[in-house]
């Protein structure tokens, strides 16, 4: 259905009229003469000049139709009414750079690996809404609860290492997701954290913020991500470290059992995985009936069509178009034609 957002503007159409005809009355009042230009003369400039107005004319109005923004709205399509509720945490400390995961056979960094799995965890989480947590040395909210999924795995792709600080604030993120529940009536209140290390920054620590999340029914499931063992060169030839010294597993066990959750442990991508099953085992909360229509701009085609009514007119002012257009009768007197 064609529509117009802002169809008031379209008052402005008549502005151009009256401004002529305020300019015509000025003129016939005065009895503007132009010597030297018979009366066919003067009937052909004015012809020439209703001309002129016309073609200004048709370009004011594309233009104000232009920005009356026309619309064409699609068929009204029903969203999900049940669906679940998951706010996502993810880690962005420096320990996440460290290049111990394996995605696709190719060595990447830790957060790589979240971005890989994470994203198609998004993208299969049709009918929920999905909220983004990005923490390190605070917690920030990246992105609200929404079902515009490609919006929250776009906000991920974006994301990068050390953006919001070096540390780990893993009790900050619990409670700034606690709070964003607050908000909510009806929910599952469900948190996945990810992170790699222990909590060494922030506000609140993460048992106090697991007990606030409990008394608030609040979830967590907690994702620790890391290799047990790496290989690096040195002096002496390769030697086997483990690279997740800094990871406190029991920590993170800890805030996912008070809060009736779970702990996974993510050494790669399929033990990452598994968290989907966890998740589609949740019974989805039903909402009101909710539909959209989809809506398109079409403010270009007019705009486009205004463009070339400017160019029709400035065709009609140069030399050549404008002397096939008027010619006037010159006026002669009794001794001859004018020199």
């Amino acid at each position: 259905m064609l529509t117009i957002a802002w169809p008031w503007l379209l008052i402005l159409l008549p502005l151009p009229l009256i401004f002529w005809r305020q300019q015509t009355v000025q003129v016939d009042g005065g009895r503007l003469q132009l010597p030297g230009i018979s009366q066919t003369g003067k009937q052909s400039l004015a012809a020439n000049t209703r001309q002129s107005r016309k073609r200004y004319w048709l370009m004011w109005c594309l233009l104000v139709l232009a920005i009356a923004r026309p619309q064409w709205l699609g068929e009204p399509i029903e969203l999900p009414s049940q669906g679940r509720d998951l706010m996502m945490a993810v880690d962005l400390s420096g320990s996440m750079q460290i290049e111990d995961m394996v995605v696709n056979g190719k060595t990447v960094d830790r957060f790589t690996l979240i971005q890989h799995v994470v994203s198609d965890f998004i993208e299969r989480r049709k009918g929920d809404r999905i909220g983004l947590i990005l923490f390190a040395d605070h917690a920030y909210l990246q992105a609200p609860l929404t079902q515009d999924r490609r919006s929250v795995a776009q906000f991920l792709k974006e994301a990068q290492i050390g953006l919001v600080g070096k540390q780990t604030a893993i009790g900050e993120a619990i409670g700034l997701a606690v709070k964003r529940f607050d908000k909510m009536d009806e929910s599952n209140r469900v948190l996945i954290l990810l992170t790699d290390g222990s909590n060494n920054a922030g506000n609140i620590e993460p048992e106090q913020a697991a007990q606030i999340a409990a008394n608030r029914k609040v979830t967590i499931y907690t994702v620790g991500v890391g290799a047990d063992v790496m290989e690096r060169r040195t002096l002496f030839g390769r030697e086997r470290v483990n690279p997740s010294m800094d990871l406190d597993e029991n920590q993170l066990k800890h805030i996912a059992e008070v809060t009736h959750g779970r702990y996974f442990r993510a050494r790669n991508s399929q033990e990452l995985d598994q968290i989907y099953q966890e998740i589609d085992k949740l019974e989805p909360v039903s909402r009101d009936q909710l539909s959209y229509r989809p809506q398109a701009d079409l403010f270009y085609w007019p705009l486009a069509l205004a463009l070339l009514a400017s160019l029709w007119i400035a065709l009609g002012q140069l030399p050549f178009f404008a002397a096939r257009r008027v010619k006037p009768s010159v006026a002669t007197t009794s001794q001859g034609n004018i020199k």
